[in-house]
């Protein structure tokens, strides 16, 4: 695997905590006058800070203001205020804005990318998926909004008597809780179809990367969205998250199983309702009749796109054993020819993990795995060398139930990889565990793919493909079974869950009563013909 390291810090601040010129800690990043601009637009009157350390190379980045409660009260009477005017605010006016927001974001793509490298240390590739993700969303939402919006029409009980109309009516406040390791499109994805279907939303996006956030909600603010009507706060979730919870009129989390069972019971105790996205042991299928080329090369981007750090990314290989040899050696010689790096370099293809936290899971999930016999086939190193947290690429095998990695998700670059016989046998084990968000799924034989993902518990599965046929598919709703999550984002399902449906029934001519020349029994007995008659002509309701 060849290594390239983070380039050489430019020293652009005017102070910093040691001399510069012997401790990288000495200066900052990034200019504090642009990390100030950025902070700017947070709602935070605390008069505490966090220092933001990019996890590149340990170098700080900024501060960042933390706010109270008080100032999470005032987000919320903000956006209620913006939001009651935006509701009103026509689809095709909401569309324009949107629209302008698209293109801001591909007009600053290398803004957004260099400030999601620096925060969280991954691979400039994999930023850039970030800002092409967002333009889809916002591009996909601003065309379509009519087709899920509109007021619809429902058959009446009598017809040419009753009118039904459906109505999309907004939730009201939205909260999002948004993770680090996408922290462009997550913080603002979820969020714009809320912003289309006429809510106003306050966002907490994670401490570890607020800075790569706050470029979009200023380029909201640019493209003409009000200014109220996306409102950022800062801090811990235990105290700005649980907040929210309180507050808001619906709760959009992404983050890890057992913080999102906490807030879903936060939304119960409250009678919102909530979509999350939570954490997934996926498993990648190679069937038999697969690609090998194909297959070895998918499950590289699958396993180790962002480092791992996705909650769509492989974590489990489960390849038929009459390919299963020639797959392991071109599955491991694609691993070790990857470029690794941390840095704003295009030719990286694996960058780092962003925490201390992060390294100590995957590490000790390798340790385990391998005191109770599982053999490392590559990687399984800790690389200091080229970032503090860095993690090579690494391939297991040999894991068994016993094992800590088996079932519990690692969240970085370490898969592992069994064999299986029969096909009835991988779908079982790819069912094992608590989870179901993701899925993979490699033959010649597309129909045979499609007729296995059915049997998967997985909201998304992918055939020959990782992830991305799915995820980067805006019509497709994405989300977990099990204790993978709850709800949906993008499609349909991704814009209807900030709306309440409204039913309104107009009725004509005469009252749903019986007319005064007939008794009740008469009445009963004419509706009761009604429906004889509507089940005879095909009516269904």
């Amino acid at each position: 695997m060849s290594a390239r390291n983070p380039e050489p810090p430019q020293d652009r601040t005017v102070e910093g905590p040691h001399d510069p010129e012997h401790n990288i800690a000495g200066s900052y990043a990034l200019e504090p006058e642009y990390v100030a601009s950025l902070t700017s637009h947070l709602l935070a009157t605390s008069g505490e800070v966090a220092q933001s350390v990019s996890p590149v190379n340990g170098q700080p980045l900024g501060v960042i203001p933390q706010s109270s409660l008080d100032d999470v009260d005032t987000a919320f009477a903000r956006a209620r205020a913006a939001q009651a005017t935006w509701a009103r605010t026509s689809i095709d006016e909401r569309a324009r804005v949107m629209m302008r927001f698209h293109d801001l974001v591909l007009k600053h793509a290398d803004e957004i990318m260099e400030i999601a490298v620096w925060e969280s240390a991954k691979a400039r590739r994999d930023a850039y998926n970030e800002v092409y993700h967002v333009a889809l969303t916002a591009r996909y939402y601003a065309r379509t909004a009519h087709r899920h919006l509109d007021t619809t029409r429902r058959a009446g009980v009598l017809p040419g008597l009753t009118r039904i109309d459906l109505n999309r009516v907004p939730k009201g406040v939205v909260g999002i809780i948004s993770p680090w390791n996408y922290p462009f499109t997550m913080a603002m994805s979820d969020g714009l179809p809320a912003l289309m279907a006429g809510n106003a939303v306050v966002a907490k996006a994670d401490s570890q990367t607020m800075l790569t956030s706050l470029v979009g909600v200023r380029l909201l603010r640019e493209a003409g969205f009000p200014e109220d009507l996306w409102v950022p706060v800062a801090g811990p979730g235990s105290k700005i998250g649980t907040a929210i919870i309180g507050r808001a009129d619906y709760i959009c989390f992404t983050g890890s199983t057992a913080t999102g069972k906490r807030v879903a019971a936060g939304c119960a105790e409250r009678l919102i309702n909530c979509s999350l996205e939570l954490g997934g042991k996926n498993p990648l299928l190679v069937l038999e009749d697969a690609n090998i080329e194909r297959a070895s090369e998918g499950a590289v981007r699958a396993s180790y796109g962002n480092a791992g750090q996705l909650c769509v990314s492989t974590e489990r290989l489960f390849v038929a054993d009459a390919i299963y040899d020639r797959f392991v050696a071109r599955f491991v010689a694609r691993t070790e020819a990857m470029t690794l790096g941390a840095g704003q370099d295009w030719a990286i293809d694996m960058g780092s993990l962003i925490s201390q936290d992060q390294l100590d899971t995957a590490l000790a999930h390798i340790e385990d795995a391998v005191s109770k016999g599982a053999t490392v086939l590559t990687g399984g190193k800790h690389r200091p060398d080229i970032a503090p947290y860095f993690m090579e690429p690494t391939i297991l095998e040999g894991v068994t139930p016993e094992m800590d990695i088996y079932a519990n998700e690692t969240f970085g670059p370490v898969v592992s990889l069994y064999r299986f016989q029969e096909e009835t046998e991988a779908i079982a084990l790819a069912n094992e565990g608590c989870y179901g968000l993701n899925a993979s799924v490699w033959t010649k034989d597309a129909k045979r793919g499609r007729a296995i993902a059915r049997e998967i518990k997985a909201g998304t599965v992918n055939v020959n493909e990782g992830y991305a046929a799915t995820f980067g598919s805006l019509e497709a709703p994405m989300g977990g079974m099990r204790e993978s999550g709850v709800g949906r984002r993008q499609g349909a399902e991704g814009i209807h869950r900030y709306t309440e449906v409204q039913s309104v029934g107009t009725q004509r001519i005469h009252p749903l009563t019986q007319p005064w020349l007939l008794s009740n029994k008469q009445w009963a007995g004419l509706t009761s013909l009604n429906e004889k008659i509507m089940t005879k002509a095909g009516r269904r309701s």
